[in-house]
């Protein structure tokens, strides 16, 4: 998620938006929460179709459409007003990665994932078909991986429309469907039925399995020419049933391929195996879920211009509170909290006068929520890997941990053993870009990546890479160089704005770096919001 910008509304309707989730052919899409906390998506169509009378009777018959599917496998329609002066819609937010994002940062998903997410879209289209609707695209960004309800949701009808219906969208310039997901039909202008979905699933399939598409080209008259008349690439997809299942899927004539009811039959059950989704993705779903928690008390409340959306929300009045005293535990002084700079201003202009680096951040991941998840709720769901009913792990803490050390790349320098000679520039044997698993102190794992440079004391020396796909939260900073050895350095990644707070942390000017025999970086974070961080890192080629 992105923070607002300057153009962008602060409220829609009944909803004050948190956060923009990102932009399509047709609209924006934004988080928000209305007054009783219920956090939505809210797509806003671009204004440019606001004003054409044809898009709107048919935005006005395409919510109504998708009011009627219910929510067990998609995001229901909470809202909507298809006659404001910009038409919006809200429908319930899903926290967790999209298909998409999460094989771009993990990787093709196992067969018992993938199996899993086919068996949870095959029951979604079975309920979206039973009311004469076409999803009409299905594709990996459409696909939300969520630890709530009973697998997978299936977003989007922004271009669904009954089967029976006759306008298209074509006429307004937006292409219906997504080129590498659109079945041959759609693409030569025959008549679209649910079969055409069912074409999109098995290319979706295709994707989680092998990490690819099953068409792919260098231009969009390529790609589109091989799905209406050459065979699908699945090298990349392992042979077996499943392969089997995917390529009926993508037969070319919409009668031979299956009825989503005689898929959902063939993956029956893949949903009920403990452990479908794989563990980094729970934890990605398990961030997500507390993120939302703190994101609102942390969203700046700068009163925002009048917009064509609603009001914004009211400014402070001359009996609001004052701002709480802050003290910086480093140095000891004491004042008003430091406001994050407007967007657009010089001191966040790249290269601008007073620009202020961007705090370099892991991303939150150990606050209480999140403990109580990773230790008992995740567990009382059965999602983590390893856990039958004979052999369920008991939860965090209830025994020594063996995964919240360090990996066995190579034992850590204790502080008696760590090189002498000080030295106030950044060793040559540590430059260079590292990357590794690091845990947190109550064992949740993640990936870390850090560039680090020539400098000296005071200066930035290295630079970490933290994005986080579920949000599309760029936490990356600048780390300066507080003091070093022949073989180890201390970075500080404190002080300045935070870019996403509740998302990110705020940095640390305790973040050790340490040789090891073997030639590895041992790396130990002093964040404590961010659980502390700590793991050996390999020097990337």
């Amino acid at each position: 998620m992105q923070p607002l910008e300057t153009d962008d509304p602060r409220t829609i309707g009944a909803y004050r938006l948190l956060g923009r989730l990102g932009a399509g052919g047709m609209g924006r899409v934004y988080l928000g929460r209305n007054a009783g906390g219920r956090t939505v998506a809210v797509k806003v169509v671009h204004p440019q179709f606001a004003a054409d009378p044809e898009f709107r009777a048919r935005f006005r018959r395409e919510v109504a459409a998708a009011r009627r599917v219910g929510g067990q496998w998609t995001a229901p329609v909470l809202d909507a007003d298809p006659d404001a002066a910009v038409p919006w819609v809200a429908t319930g937010y899903v926290a967790g990665p999209s298909l998409d994002r999460a094989v771009a940062a993990y990787g093709a998903l196992p067969e018992a994932s993938v199996r899993a997410v086919g068996e949870g879209l095959a029951r979604a289209l079975v309920a979206v078909h039973a009311l004469g609707l076409v999803h009409r695209d299905v594709k990996p960004s459409n696909v939300m991986l969520t630890l709530e309800g009973p697998g997978p949701r299936l977003i989007d009808f922004g271009i669904a429309r009954a089967t029976a219906g006759t306008a298209s969208l074509t006429s307004t310039g937006v292409s219906v469907g997504s080129p590498g997901y659109m079945a041959p039909e759609q693409i030569i202008g025959g008549g679209v039925t649910g079969a055409a979905d069912v074409f999109s699933l098995g290319a979706v399939l295709a994707f989680a399995s092998s990490g690819r598409p099953p068409f792919t080209g260098d231009h969009s008259a390529a790609l589109l020419y091989k799905v209406v008349h050459e065979p699908p690439e699945l090298d990349g997809v392992p042979p077996g049933e499943l392969r089997e299942l995917i390529e009926a899927c993508l037969a070319k004539a919409p009668a031979d391929r299956p009825a989503p009811g005689a898929l959902a039959d063939a993956l029956d059950g893949a949903l009920r195996t403990p452990g479908w989704m794989p563990a980094p993705l729970v934890e990605e779903a398990s961030r997500a879920a507390v993120a939302l928690l703190n994101l609102d008390s942390e969203v700046g409340r700068a009163p925002a211009p009048v917009g064509p959306y609603g009001p914004p929300d009211g400014g402070g009045s001359p009996g609001s509170p004052s701002p709480p005293v802050h003290t910086d535990t480093r140095t000891g002084r004491t004042g008003a909290p430091r406001v994050p700079e407007a967007p657009g201003s010089d001191g966040d202009r790249e290269g601008g006068p007073g620009r202020r680096r961007r705090v370099s951040c892991t991303v939150v991941v150990t606050v209480a929520a999140v403990l109580a998840a990773l230790s008992g709720g995740l567990y009382g769901l059965r999602l983590l890997p390893g856990q039958g009913e004979e052999g369920r792990r008991p939860p965090v803490g209830s025994e020594p941990s063996t995964s919240a050390g360090p990996s066995t790349a190579g034992p850590a320098p204790t502080p008696s053993t760590t090189p002498g000679g000080t030295r106030d520039a950044v060793p040559k044997a540590l430059i260079g870009t590292w990357k590794g698993t690091t845990t947190t102190n109550l064992g949740a794992p993640g990936q870390f990546e850090i560039t680090i440079k020539g400098g000296r004391t005071g200066e930035v020396v290295a630079r970490d890479k933290s994005i986080i796909p579920l949000f599309g939260t760029d936490c990356s900073g600048d780390w300066k160089l507080a003091s070093a050895t022949d073989r180890s350095l201390v970075l500080d990644t404190a002080g300045g704005p935070n870019p996403a707070p509740g998302i990110c942390s705020d940095g640390s000017a305790d973040e050790r770096f340490t040789l090891n025999p073997n030639g590895t970086l041992h790396y130990r974070s002093g964040d404590r919001a961010a659980g502390n961080p700590e793991g050996d890192l390999t020097r990337s080629p």
